[in-house]
């Protein structure tokens, strides 16, 4: 059985550690409410965004552009056969881990997308865990990106969306795809990959009619031509910043089990503590006794 000295260390230090954890929570949870009130913020923007390449689309149908893959050089992608798509990938993970199963699910989920047999990929990497990850295991890793996970910026979105674009564009890569986590509820995350390029026309399809017709300068094509990449800059800081609130949501949740599991571990060495402490009492009392009564057996 330990002794008191040793106990009080073990207590001593699951209450130092416990102090950490409280404070990560509370660092976490303000970190989330920030990324989400970023995020609410900007969606109506990029709302309106949609709406534009919505209307543009049902108006102007012949208009081309070469993120929807509207192009001689890529040809339509249901034509072409799934083992020779060139993919790109943009694997958003975190700067660190005590975060939970967070960085573990997305990478294993990343690292299953690339295997499949293909052609060629190329890999796009956000967050210092991914990076190292995929180092570690000898991956070609074709850019990642000088900053880290932390506070996602609509600059930081079109730089990616720039380094992306580039070779979709030169005909690099036929699809490119987002792999990140997503957040079903407060309580309730899931890694996805998700096609970012080339866009789908019928997500944009007018179903109830309710775009009107509005005049377009200069032209239709030059509307879509500055929208639509812009719009695609806003996919990629959603994702990054919905990655970022499951990134803390899942910190949360880590420092709260740990927090817990420290409560529970108080508990019980506490109790120890006592029976310890009342074993060392009881025994000094007991060898009292028994001086005594070996002293009055003297005279």
């Amino acid at each position: 059985m330990a002794s008191l000295s040793e106990l009080q260390e073990r207590i001593s230090s699951i209450k130092d550690t416990m102090k950490i954890t409280n404070a990560m929570y509370m660092i976490s949870s303000n970190k989330m409410r920030k990324a989400r009130e970023s995020l609410s913020n900007t969606e109506p923007y990029f709302s309106t965004l949609e709406d534009i390449i919505a209307s543009v689309l049902t108006h102007a149908p012949e208009v081309s552009h070469e993120v929807f893959g509207d192009s001689i050089i890529h040809g339509h992608i249901s034509n072409m056969p799934e083992e020779r798509r060139r993919k790109g990938f943009v694997v958003m993970t975190a700067d660190k881990g005590l975060a939970g199963s967070y960085n573990h699910n997305i990478l294993k989920l990343a690292e299953k997308a690339i295997k499949e047999p293909r052609r060629s990929y190329k890999l796009y990497v956000v967050g210092h865990v991914g990076e190292a990850y995929f180092r570690a295991r000898h991956y070609n890793i074709d850019e990642t990106f000088h900053y880290t996970a932390q506070n996602p910026s609509l600059g930081r979105a079109r730089n990616i969306a720039r380094a992306i674009m580039e070779p979709f564009m030169n005909n690099e890569l036929d699809e490119i795809y987002l792999i990140y986590t997503r957040m079903i509820s407060a309580v309730e995350m899931e890694p996805v990959i998700t096609r970012l390029l080339p866009l789908s026309r019928e997500d944009y399809a007018d179903t109830d009619g309710s775009y009107t017709d509005v005049p377009m300068f200069p032209s239709p094509e030059a509307v879509l031509s500055s929208v639509a990449p812009t719009c695609v800059v806003g996919y990629i800081y959603s994702a990054l910043i919905e990655a970022y609130c499951c990134e803390q949501n899942a910190r949360v949740n880590a420092m709260q089990a740990a927090t817990d599991a420290g409560q529970e571990m108080l508990h019980d060495l506490s109790i120890q503590y006592n029976r310890v402490r009342q074993a060392r009492i009881t025994q000094e009392i007991t060898e009292v006794a028994a001086g005594a009564k070996a002293l009055k057996r003297a005279k």
